[in-house]
């Protein structure tokens, strides 16, 4: 397995990593989620060698990696979030290029080559030029160059970046595919990715780790949660509803064509549609919506990273 044991890092007056503790074990695929600067890309970095902690150790199978580094490597497949790839090489050239640092069989069937290639399903552009590549071959070529000397542990970071819907869709059944047979740490902010492919979730902000679940288990305490969704014409709609008795906080507020919409996050305690209904006729406004909605993924992490 992968320990981080009580791991910090800094960037001069900046905790990236503060004090951070997890695991992940052999065969899981595990989302690694946070928000934007939480610290996901520097935890990867700390795992994969490119960066080593001021405290704390990462170990590898019981082994602190900064003991050997080069032994770590040849251990994780890491796709970074930038997807680093020579442009002017071929498909063919490039992954010739990662087969000879790693040492790997490349010829034949059956080697460390083709199954990379066929894993991905790259073939059909092997002889192409990695610049002519649409976003989503390009991110396919990492992966397989991330794959190709057969690791244990896979590292990806935000592996769908930037692709449109249908690529990201590719990328997940791949990710999916592929960890039948590694284990996984995928990092994203991306939720229906997590709930689509992982099997376990890490929650990251600020540099600390604020939920360590099962995927069921968190989507249960998501679920967990109550909003209240309104949309009413009328004027004063926010102030005047958010006083209700059972009203949290106002989580969204939009207004549109004359009328105000809220996502109300809501106590445990009575339901309070009726005096919500009960407010809008006594103001003599418009009621076009009010519903409760369960409590999901996005709404969990709302609530732990905001």
């Amino acid at each position: 397995m992968i320990t981080l044991s009580n791991v910090t890092k800094s960037f001069g007056p900046t905790v990236a990593v503060n004090d951070v503790s997890f695991n992940v074990d052999r065969g899981e695929v595990v989302g690694f989620l946070g928000p934007n600067g939480a610290g996901k890309s520097t935890t990867m970095r700390l795992i994969t060698t490119y960066l080593e902690p001021e405290s704390g150790a990462v170990l590898v199978d019981g082994t602190d990696v900064r003991e050997d580094p080069v032994a770590a490597r040849r251990r994780i497949g890491y796709l970074p979030e930038n997807n680093p790839l020579y442009s002017d090489m071929l498909v063919s050239e490039y992954l010739g290029f990662i087969g000879d640092l790693r040492s790997v069989s490349m010829n034949g069937p059956g080697s460390a080559l083709d199954d990379a290639v066929q894993a991905t399903g790259i073939a059909e552009v092997f002889y192409r030029p990695i610049g002519e590549l649409s976003k989503g071959y390009k991110q396919r070529l990492g992966l397989a160059a991330a794959i190709l000397h057969r690791p244990d542990y896979l590292i990806l970071d935000e592996p769908t970046e930037g692709l449109d819907p249908n690529q990201r869709q590719e990328i997940r059944k791949l990710v999916r595919e592929v960890g039948k047979e590694h284990t996984v740490l995928l990092s994203t902010h991306v939720l229906p990715e997590v709930e689509e492919t992982c099997q376990r979730i890490i929650v990251i902000h600020e540099g600390q780790i604020v939920a360590d679940g099962s995927t069921a288990e968190l989507l249960t305490r998501a679920r967990g949660t109550r909003s209240v969704v309104v949309e009413i014409e009328g004027s004063g709609v926010e102030a005047a509803i958010s006083t209700l008795p059972g009203i949290e906080e106002v989580a969204d507020s939009q207004e549109r064509d004359g009328r105000t919409r809220l996502v109300l996050a809501v106590s445990s305690g009575p339901d309070p549609r009726p005096e919500i209904f009960k407010l809008a006729r006594d103001k003599e406004w418009v009621l076009w919506e009010l519903y409760e909605e369960a409590g999901s993924l996005q709404d969990l992490f709302g609530q732990l990273t905001r």
